[in-house]
């Protein structure tokens, strides 16, 4: 095994437990269906792990579902095959069966009771290794370092890293008066209930290191921005003030956050510190101006405003200067999110009637519409850039739907009896 790295499997999947522990199992899982894939899957195989046969069936059933449900890869028949990290393949044999590439691990005991999972992956048309790791883990984390093989496996054969240990939040309302924020694996399991509420909890935002969640809450019958500690479980008011406070979004440092306040009159961007001292006002016009947004290199804010007549979305320094407007096409472009590499931006337009998701690239300017459905609403980025979750209806009922930058890759996410709603996806875990 010298040529495995143990990836500080170790220390992450047992914060993820610590995690998990001050938080509360919700009642409803998300459901994911796939409804849109790319179109050139890559052909792979994963392998029956070895060992222990309960541990390989959740380990494998993870890494085969996160791979199939990103839209890039097509899973390969494996049935009636016995190997592990250590079994020499065929490879012959994985290419008349289609496969491109082939993942095989085994689950074995490590020490002080716990366990560890290994793997290595094969390029099956070039005959050689593409790589390997080993996880110290639980059966409480079996499900975490499956995800965390299967983003090594994507990253291996897309080049781009992969989102399955990543987390989403989201709002579900599951009855006249009852609101949970929900915290979730980015396929929708292991979902944990942050805030029980009998009034909204609305724009949750995660802070850079994904330890915190900012939020409104209407618990005190007005709308005020709060900051959660997830280890902790501590809440901080960071705005309070006379009026509205709404709207939170993180600097990509962490250290302070866009929100909008009415305290002055009318809808004004303001920062403040992440513990709620030293507002500082941005726009001083009497436009509405709200949905702020930091750009990735934290120089500038987007936000939308009706300034010109319509909402719009405009473009200011961090210092409340140098405005300029970014959206042109039609009368209706709300909620800017910039993307993690900083080169495109999603949004809602009214289009045909509807509201669409749409992504410009910010340096053409080119717009395109991702989505024909009538009611999006709050677009998330995933932290690879990757996709971007937004919420939506159907059917009557809130769903959140995930779609890939190219239109082609969708997946719709949602709960049997829940209306779901504000999504905010997580960054990559640290």
């Amino acid at each position: 095994m010298s040529e495995f790295s143990i990836k500080l499997g170790f220390l992450r999947l047992f914060a993820l437990a610590a995690l998990v522990l001050l938080l509360r199992p919700a009642h409803g899982q998300l459901t994911v269906e796939i409804t849109g894939a790319g179109a050139n899957r890559i052909p792979v195989a994963i392998a029956d792990f070895g060992g222990d046969p309960a541990s390989s069936r959740i380990i494998t059933s993870v890494i085969r579902a996160d791979l199939e449900r990103s839209g890039l890869f097509r899973m390969v028949d494996t049935s009636g095959v016995a190997m592990t990290e250590a079994t020499a393949p065929v490879f012959t044999d994985w290419k008349n069966r289609g496969a491109d590439a082939l993942a095989a691990g085994s689950i074995g005991a490590s020490n002080g009771g716990r366990e560890e999972a290994r793997f290595r992956l094969f390029d099956v048309t070039k005959q050689s290794v593409l790589g390997g790791s080993a996880f110290v883990t639980s059966k409480a984390t079996l499900r975490a370092a499956g995800h965390r093989i299967a983003d090594i496996i994507y990253e291996k054969l897309t080049g781009e890293p992969g989102v399955f240990s990543t987390r989403v939040a989201y709002v579900v309302r599951a009855g006249a008066a009852r609101y949970e924020l929900h915290i979730a694996d980015a396929d929708g399991q292991n979902a944990q209930v942050a805030l029980i509420s009998r009034e909204p909890i609305i724009s949750p935002s995660w802070s850079p290191d994904g330890g915190r969640l900012a939020y409104v809450s209407f618990e005190n019958k007005k709308p005020v921005v709060y900051v959660h500690s997830l280890a902790s479980g501590k809440r901080v008011v960071v705005a309070n003030f006379k009026g509205s406070n709404s709207a939170p979004a993180w600097s990509p440092d962490g250290r302070r956050l866009a929100v909008v306040l009415s305290k002055d009159g009318g809808s004004q961007i303001f920062l403040v510190n992440a513990d709620g001292s030293g507002a500082q006002r941005l726009t001083t016009d009497n436009a509405i101006n709200t949905e702020p947004n930091f750009s990735t290199d934290g120089q500038h804010v987007y936000f939308t405003s009706d300034r010109g007549g319509s909402p719009q979305i405009y473009r200011m320094s961090v210092s409340g200067g140098d405005v300029q407007r970014v959206s042109f096409e039609g009368t209706y472009n709300v909620s800017p999110r910039i993307s993690p590499d900083g080169r495109s931006m999603a949004f809602i337009s009214r289009r045909d009637g509807g509201f669409r998701l749409s992504v410009m690239d910010l340096a053409s300017r080119q717009v395109q519409v991702l989505t024909d459905s009538n009611k999006d609403e709050s677009p998330t980025f995933s932290p690879n850039g990757r996709m971007v979750l937004i919420a939506t209806e159907m059917g009557g009922r809130g769903v959140l739907s995930a779609v890939s930058l190219d239109g082609r890759i969708k997946q719709r996410l949602s709960i049997p009896a829940g209306d779901v709603r504000e999504p905010a996806w997580g960054p990559y875990n640290r």
